[in-house]
């Protein structure tokens, strides 16, 4: 069956970002369609990273625009982002250690909570009959991640593979529209991150979320995105199915460091 990808719902446009005077991006545009997978690529410093936190309000472009669901901003911060919709995983673990693993992915569903502290602490009425709730869309998740055996392991005890396993679940916790991933499978083995691309696939066809990755082992990229969009130095270099990507002379060059 083929996937259904939507209409656009992350338009960036002519974003720059400069730090004093080292320029990480330089009039990137690109757009992310609704239900699709978009993956960013480049070699190590082409701003990939830079470019998700512009996206999720981490840093300011000085120049360009983000529009999400016809909503146009140049200036967000991560809060107002994660409640419009967009979560993000980060290439270096934020995971609370001494914490479960259930507890961690608890931590993703703050901003759903409407109950304030005392209540929460007392655990009386409402809070209580919310704490169940947010605790069975947990449970689903960690059923999903296939980490059952693990709820109540601290996270600092689990393989690094498990650990980056609860990453995701974390942020699929927040129940986004667009899920940012940077570098999720970073240091993985070949079956850790087999598992991971199955998860990400499956977060897209089962949940209906769109995903936007930053990956470096290109068969993985080639055989998950829908679309890719090549950085280098900055400057968007290619941009197209991952087919046209790969067969892109430029991008070519910047893989095999001719370019420059």
């Amino acid at each position: 069956m083929t996937k259904k990808i939507g209409d656009v719902i992350l338009d960036v446009k002519n974003i720059s970002l400069r730090f004093g005077g080292v320029k990480a991006l330089t009039d990137i545009s690109f757009n992310v369609r609704e239900h699709e997978v978009r993956a960013i690529i480049g070699p190590n410093g082409a701003g990939k990273s830079s470019m998700l936190n512009c996206i999720n309000g981490v840093y300011t472009p000085q120049e360009g625009s983000i529009t999400f669901r016809g909503q146009t901003f140049d200036h967000m911060n991560s809060r107002q982002v994660a409640e419009m919709g967009i979560a993000r995983t980060f290439q270096n673990l934020a995971l609370f250690k001494g914490m479960s693993v259930i507890d961690n992915i608890m931590s993703g569903r703050n901003l759903k909570i409407k109950s304030n502290l005392l209540m929460q602490a007392l655990r009386i009425g409402p809070a209580q009959r919310e704490e169940e709730e947010h605790r069975q869309k947990v449970e689903h998740i960690i059923d999903f991640l296939e980490i059952q055996a693990f709820r109540k392991t601290a996270v600092g005890q689990l393989p690094y593979g498990l650990q980056k396993r609860v990453d995701l679940g974390r942020a699929l916790a927040m129940e986004p529209q667009v899920l940012l991933l940077d570098e999720p499978m970073a240091g993985m083995n070949l079956e850790e991150k087999q598992d991971m691309c199955r998860f990400i696939l499956d977060v897209n066809d089962e949940f209906g979320t769109t995903v936007v990755l930053i990956e470096h082992d290109m068969g993985v990229v080639m055989d998950i995105s829908d679309r890719v969009v090549v950085l280098d130095y900055g400057k968007k270099i290619g941009d197209g199915t991952p087919d046209e990507v790969r067969n892109n002379e430029e991008v070519i060059s910047a893989y095999l460091g001719t370019s420059h």
